[in-house]
């Protein structure tokens, strides 16, 4: 995973609403000069993944920045059924999304006769097969010529076989046109994934698009997608990207009342960047101080010394302690100098388990 954020890769047929979905997250990306770092290229959309406890921190500790984690999507263009034989834009898509962290699969399950379905018919598990499909063949293209690379290299070299066997194991997989991620592996086997960016190993989250009035319940295409989902242990998530273009034009209190009145809780772009973070396994803690209010991302069941690696390699290194507040104790005893006086801020050891929103103070050489 990128050390700054999640990334997912947004793919799906032509009219599927994955433009809509997309125009509404471009209007929702944080500007990119808050990201000196990030060059926005016009397929590329970053996002604030909301959390109302940095609002509550910022204002606590008087900070002149606010820094929410964030979501990286690319909307992959040119995927259409023979995509991997150079069919509509062909590999161009291949490159961009090898780099993303999970895939974002757009279903159509919405009835439209103005809107063309590019294969004649609404069937939503034969769209994702298609789909599915030209990623499985993609892989099988880069798995086979890595392996006739290896078998070279690894002439005489009795090291290397282990390396040779696991593409061999996932050559035959993919040639059942079955996914890799379906593919259970060793710890030993799981080291060379690192070496090699397969497509179908990523996770994926299914977005069912669907009409406004289907808000309220799932309709049949949206119960179709989510049983294929289950089934290969994926996620599936009902989503109106038409709304959420509407959404995402409006300001933050607008907005509110816009998905009030249409019983909603939260906008879909905010259940989706929940459910990417959820299927990653990924978790945020926070610092904050005068200078910013900030979350950080990281895997569930890291260590407080790499979690002290994401502000910085020279933190980790030289780590010495951290001490960690819950978020909970930081509201009740207003800030870290009560949660102190209280004798809940806790000294930990490199190897703490850091939880989601604890709030950390490292110390280090």
């Amino acid at each position: 995973m990128s050390d700054t954020n999640l990334s997912c890769g947004i793919v799906g047929l032509p009219n599927v609403g994955k433009s809509t979905l997309f125009n509404a997250i471009t209007k929702k990306q944080i500007p990119s000069e808050n990201y000196p770092f990030c060059t926005i290229d016009p397929n590329i959309g970053i996002v604030p993944v909301k959390d109302e406890r940095l609002d509550v921190l910022t204002k606590q500790s008087h900070s002149k920045l606010t820094l929410p984690a964030t979501v990286t999507f690319v909307d992959i263009a040119g995927l259409v059924k023979g995509a991997s034989k150079g069919e509509g834009l062909g590999n161009q898509f291949l490159t961009n999304i090898r780099e993303t962290d999970a895939i974002l699969h757009v279903v159509r399950c919405f009835e439209n006769e103005n809107i063309v379905h590019v294969e004649g018919k609404i069937d939503p598990v034969s769209d994702i097969e298609i789909i599915n499909l030209e990623l499985i063949l993609a892989d099988l293209q880069q798995a086979e010529n890595i392996f006739q690379k290896l078998v070279k290299q690894a002439k005489g070299k009795k090291e290397m076989e282990a390396e040779v066997n696991f593409i061999k194991k996932i050559i035959d997989h993919l040639n059942l046109n079955k996914a890799i991620r379906l593919l259970p592996f060793t710890d030993e086997e799981k080291k060379y994934f690192n070496k090699y960016s397969f497509l179908t190993s990523k996770k994926v989250l299914y977005v069912a698009n669907i009409n406004e009035e289907d808000l309220s319940s799932d309709n049949k295409y949206v119960k179709l997608v989510k049983a294929y989902a289950e089934k290969e242990g994926s996620v599936a998530i009902p989503i109106c990207a038409k709304i959420e273009e509407e959404v995402s034009q409006l300001n933050e209190d607008e907005a509110k009342q816009f998905l009030e009145s249409l019983g909603l809780e939260e906008s879909g772009l905010d259940k989706l960047t929940k459910a990417a973070f959820a299927l990653l396994g990924l978790i945020t803690y926070i610092t904050t101080g005068e200078k910013e209010t900030k979350a950080w991302t990281i895997k569930k069941g890291a260590t407080a010394q790499e979690a002290a690696g994401k502000i910085h390699t020279d933190i980790e290194k030289g780590f010495i302690r951290a001490e960690v507040v819950s978020y909970k104790d930081m509201i009740n005893y207003k800030g870290r100098v009560g949660a102190r006086e209280a004798g809940v801020a806790r000294s930990e050891g490199k190897g703490y388990i850091v939880q989601d929103g604890d709030v950390i103070l490292f110390f280090h050489n």
